[in-house]
């Protein structure tokens, strides 16, 4: 009896249903939502649970307002709606991306254009760019936010352990590898709006 209650209390805690410091019982995370955002559609909500999608949320306000012209339209509110409909890896960088292509969509103007590019850095020091959700469990994963100017750095979110000599290495690999997406870009609009 004693040795099935033990191996009850671990699978509880390997799923995440044991107790923990946000109170007895509750290993979930914080929660919020807000109904009814936006005015057209018949229902909506926003869900947070956790931080990470608050602090991907600030990332990405951030870079955006880095390379937004926000003095060009005073007292202008621009919101990009974001929805995650499937994650393969990358995630934030996926989302720096459409968010880019979303602001130049909407025509608003801004001083460049920007890319979100993501590397990991497995156990052996190998560099994997645009890694899958299975290639994250690496080491490190790094992404930055650079502009289409200069390829400067507008932002950039870690998460584990590197050495400063990787960090310029992924760092570097990145601003070359945004030469591809800020060409994918072009050629995105340029089909775009050929067709009309």
């Amino acid at each position: 009896m004693e040795e099935e209650t033990h191996t009850d209390a671990k699978i509880r805690a390997e799923n995440g249903t044991g107790s923990s410091p946000r109170g007895p019982g509750c290993s979930l995370r914080h929660f919020a939502c807000e109904q009814n955002l936006l005015s057209r559609p018949d229902g909506s909500a926003s869900f947070l649970q956790g931080v990470a999608e608050k602090s991907r949320e600030r990332l990405i306000r951030n870079t955006c307002e880095a390379v937004v012209l926000g003095t060009l339209h005073p007292r202008t509110s621009i919101t990009v709606v974001l929805q995650v409909v499937s994650d393969a890896g990358s995630l934030l960088a996926c989302c720096l991306n459409a968010a880019c292509m979303a602001l130049v969509d909407a025509g608003v103007p801004m001083r460049a254009l920007f890319c979100g590019v993501a590397c990991a850095l497995d156990s052996d020091g190998t560099l994997v760019l645009d890694p899958t959700s299975k290639q994250e469990k690496a080491r490190a994963v790094l992404t930055f936010a650079l502009d289409s100017v200069e390829r400067k750095l507008l932002m950039s979110s870690t998460k584990g352990l590197y050495s400063d000599t990787e960090l310029q290495q992924c760092l570097a690999a990145a601003q070359a590898a945004s030469q591809h997406v800020f060409r994918f870009y072009r050629e995105s609009l340029q089909r775009r709006y050929s067709k009309s």
